[in-house]
């Protein structure tokens, strides 16, 4: 006699909610920074009636925005009052290593908005319409530089920069990462080729920074510079995914015809990839640089090569926290 069968037991669609419903999640962070929780939690713990107080919202909304934040892990709750954890006060106080702040506005205030066009570029592969003014330019700047300091300073964490004495910055968005690494050693020396719209902006953060006699800037556009030199270190960062795959070709040759055999190339941007498990933060920003304004997150096999056609060859692959990968490659 056969024995029953037995069901088979559905999978738990607790991922699936939890996908579905993160832009919930998403706004209160949003609004939570905004209205100054996070903030309100530095000098102690507060119940929600204190954190009404301290930032003006109700007692209702104080409960709702803490209640979230607690459990997505963002804010400790013991006995009714609510804390800090070590991330959200590193990154959400204002008072920490790297304050937040602009990059959430910039999600609150451009990106998310902007994702509700993301049906229409979906079935038409074209970018939304951003609708720029001058405000919301300054915080789509404010916030994309502020996100780019926080790669900057997961590289700086990561990598290693002692071994190495002359720095070429090609192409970037920020100066950020240049500066790092020059702070985190004190023999580099940095050369800045970057748009010419960029040359004030570099000059400002260097003297801020007390870098001026350390840093050289010599301004031209990303896809045709040819800075030569005899560099042992070049950053490429943030720059591939607003170029074409041909554009992209030429800019990384002339990358390592600006560098000594065996120098290093750090090459930072999202990318896709072929593991069985796609990274979700590089997935994501593939869809929003596309929406955004049709730049492009490519594949990593592709970079590849590219790199190795260009005269480089790939050593190993950095994933920062929260932040883009960096290809580390080697001039052959």
């Amino acid at each position: 006699m056969t024995a029953p069968s037995t069901p088979t037991s559905p999978g738990s669609p607790d991922r699936i909610v939890e996908i579905a419903i993160g832009y919930m999640g998403a706004k209160q962070l949003f609004a939570a920074a905004r209205t100054g929780i996070f903030r309100a939690l530095v000098d102690g713990e507060r119940d929600v009636a204190e954190l009404a107080a301290a930032t003006g919202v109700s007692e209702r909304m104080a409960r709702i925005l803490a209640d979230a934040m607690n459990g997505l892990g963002l804010l400790e709750r013991r006995e009714g009052r609510y804390r800090l954890t070590p991330d959200t006060a590193a990154h959400l106080t204002g008072e920490g290593e790297l304050d937040l702040h602009p990059f959430l506005s910039f999600l609150n205030e451009i990106s998310y908005g902007h994702w509700l066009q993301f049906d229409t570029t979906v079935d038409t592969t074209k970018p939304g319409d951003l609708a720029m003014d001058e405000e919301r330019w300054k915080s789509f700047m404010a916030g994309v530089m502020r996100y780019n300091a926080l790669h900057a300073a997961m590289l700086a964490r990561t990598f290693d920069f002692g071994p190495y004495r002359s720095l070429l910055d090609l192409g970037g968005l920020s100066p950020a990462f240049a500066i790092g690494a020059l702070q985190a050693n004190p023999e580099l020396s940095a050369r800045f080729v970057f748009d010419p719209a960029s040359t004030d902006a570099i000059a400002e953060a260097l003297a801020a920074a007390g870098l001026t006699e350390r840093g050289q800037i010599d301004p031209a556009p990303t896809d045709s510079a040819n800075p030569g030199g005899d560099h042992d270190l070049v950053m490429v960062n943030h720059v591939i995914h607003r170029f074409t795959a041909e554009q992209n070709r030429v800019i990384l040759a002339n990358a390592r015809a600006a560098a000594r055999e065996g120098a290093t190339l750090l090459l930072l941007d999202f990318l896709l990839d072929d593991d069985e498990r796609q990274r979700p933060i590089d997935a994501l920003h593939a869809g929003e640089y596309l929406v955004i304004d049709g730049t492009v997150v490519y594949p990593e096999s592709e970079v590849t090569e590219w790199l190795t056609a260009a005269g480089w060859r790939q050593r190993e692959v950095l994933a920062l926290p929260g932040s883009p990968r960096v290809i580390v490659a080697e001039a052959v």
